[in-house]
């Protein structure tokens, strides 16, 4: 291998690539190192460790060892699919690669109001949260204003972010992915449980990921304007006249995954998601039986379907795998 090709290969397998730095890859045939393709083309049920079948609803599913890429259990793993708010994990990815300030203020505006689907959002307009903020938001509560917001401000603006989506799909060696927007709300943001796999671990590098998705809850200070009390009293007859007076009430966010509060799981990345062209998907890194995991859980009919999924899994895999040691 020469040292230009050794280089390439350290650029595809690092833990951050910065956005924008032209890196010359189109110059070389080189992947990144990352087994879970052939090992799922490989996938034979009969070689598996645990024993039966975990019965999973989800209509594609794929679960494998997170450092060997060994395949535990795949199900339609390479079928193409929608994948909703899953996508926030590749938007969490490429802002944290650009290494902007995440304690800047960033005010929200009628561009981040979804014109897609119509959702509601408890963060108004005009709000201003810092960039960590609108992170955590995004991860952890699915707030589409927050991812919206985050591909706004990116150098470029939306245009640029996308492209450093597909950009970093591409390195990850997500082949059958493609990013429309920050948000997954747009059912052109496409991939396939293979692909998620790797962009799941690959978001399990990311130290603040791991954070701000297993959180449970978020409060934050959201700024409302009051009328003088005098209007409140209805002492005044002209509104006009009435002062505005600036003062704060709490907004509780939670997770959208209630399995990141069951002390009974060891999660270490969390991502829900749900369009009606996606169904209702799950994806998890997870330390199950000793084993760390990735799980990826696409497609489901019904609300509860994915936890329930995830819930078989865990108890097949306890029942079935013996622990295994690590050695670190």
């Amino acid at each position: 291998m020469s040292i230009a090709q050794a280089e390439c290969l350290q650029v595809l397998n690092a833990d951050r690539l910065d956005f924008g730095v032209k890196t010359g890859l189109q110059e070389y045939d080189c992947k990144p190192v990352d087994p879970i393709a052939d090992k799922v083309k490989q996938f034979d049920p009969s070689i598996l460790h645990a024993k039966g079948d975990p019965d999973l609803r989800s209509a594609m599913a794929l679960i494998l060892d997170e450092k060997t890429g060994e395949i535990i259990y795949a199900k339609n793993a390479e079928a193409r699919t929608p994948i909703a708010s899953i996508t926030k994990l590749m938007t969490a990815m490429v802002t944290l690669d650009a290494r902007l300030a995440l304690d800047e203020k960033i005010t929200l505006t009628n561009d981040d109001i979804d014109r897609v689907k119509g959702t509601h959002s408890r963060l108004k307009i005009g709000a201003q949260l810092t960039r960590r903020e609108l992170l955590q938001l995004a991860l952890m509560s699915s707030e589409n204003r927050a991812a919206a917001a985050l591909a706004r401000t990116y150098p470029g603006g939306n245009e640029a972010f996308i492209a450093a989506m597909n950009r970093k799909a591409s390195r990850l060696g997500m082949a059958s992915t493609r990013f429309a927007d920050s948000t997954g709300l747009r059912s052109e943001n496409q991939s396939t449980a293979e692909d998620l796999a790797r962009m799941v671990r690959a978001a399990h590098t990311y130290p603040i990921i791991t954070e701000l998705t297993t959180a449970t809850s978020y409060d934050l200070q959201m700024p409302i304007y009051k009328r003088a009390r005098a209007l409140a009293q209805k002492k005044l007859a002209n509104r006009k006249h009435a002062t505005r007076t600036l003062a704060f009430h709490n907004v509780a966010f939670r997770n959208t995954n209630k399995l990141v509060s069951d002390k009974d799981w060891q999660i270490g990345v969390s991502k829900t998601g749900y369009i009606s062209e996606a169904g209702h998907c799950l994806v998890m890194q997870a330390t199950i039986a000793n084993q760390q995991l990735i799980i990826v859980l696409l497609d489901s009919d019904g609300k509860y379907t994915r936890i329930g999924d995830a819930v078989r899994i865990k108890r097949w895999l306890e029942s079935s795998l013996k622990p295994a040691k690590r050695v670190s």
